[in-house]
């Protein structure tokens, strides 16, 4: 089975689109980080369509933060994909290595990967069988405006970033792209190939759903939530999953 299937089958299965982020930040957090982040995971897995662990505040804890996410990870039931936020960029025998880490050790599903510095760079996480990457490709900040809304020539660079999707029709993993709320345009969105999307910028970032057009897609795509469900003001992570879950369907019904 790919990636994108796995994907498929889950989405159909719960009806739902909704990526949960998961970001621990101990400021936000009253108690012990890992119960808190186990406990999100079992009541928000039936809404969740995929998690999505950011690595960064994990590392940011030290060696015990990569440990915490080590045994996290076994937490996630099986049918559930795991796409590791990690947004790694570097030569192609560095990143065989970071493959090994991430599909090999810890059995995560997908990953976010930098694609700028060229398709070999990327080629060692696309051999590995039932695995995905999702490429940057528009994100959700406003830096995405110095690069990756620049053209070369008629062609944004996003949509070279996208077009490793075709250069990869023969290797075993999938590629998908990164695409922010925060940062489409009936522009870009006529651009975006159909292949799986991972978009941010839902919740605290103040993305609009109305804005995506997904009626005529055919490829999965994840509408990520973290801080809103992690660390929202109303209700519980599971409430606030449950109601993200809902809006999402709404605004797809909708387009």
């Amino acid at each position: 089975m790919t990636y994108a299937e796995k994907l498929h089958h889950r989405i159909a299965a719960i009806q739902s689109n909704l990526c949960v982020g998961l970001d621990p930040r101990p400021d936000l957090i009253e108690g012990p980080v890992e119960p808190f982040l186990e406990r999100v995971i079992a009541t928000t897995a039936p809404h969740a369509a995929a998690f999505k662990p950011n690595a960064a505040y994990f590392e940011a804890l030290g060696a015990e933060g990569v440990q915490m996410l080590e045994r996290l990870l076994t937490r996630i039931p099986d049918e559930i994909p795991v796409v590791l936020d990690v947004k790694r960029s570097d030569i192609p025998e560095t990143m065989k290595y970071y493959a090994e880490a991430y599909f090999g050790k810890w059995k995560v599903d997908a990953v976010t990967l930098n694609g700028l510095m060229g398709f070999d760079s990327i080629e060692p996480f696309l051999q590995n069988p039932g695995c995905g990457v999702y490429l940057l490709g528009v994100t959700s900040n406003p830096g995405a405006a110095d690069i990756e809304l620049q053209k070369v020539g008629d062609r944004y660079v996003f949509e070279l970033m996208q077009d490793y999707a075709e250069r990869a029709r023969n290797l075993p993993g999938d590629v998908g792209l990164v695409v922010g709320l925060t940062n489409v345009s009936d522009d870009v969105l006529s651009r975006v190939a159909d292949i799986p999307l991972l978009v941010p910028g839902l919740g605290a970032q103040g993305g609009d759903l109305s804005r995506l057009r997904v009626s005529d897609r055919k490829a999965p795509l994840l509408i990520n939530a973290s801080r809103s469900i992690l660390y929202g003001s109303d209700g519980t992570p599971e409430t606030r999953a449950a109601a993200a879950k809902t809006k999402i369907q709404a605004a797809f019904a909708a387009g």
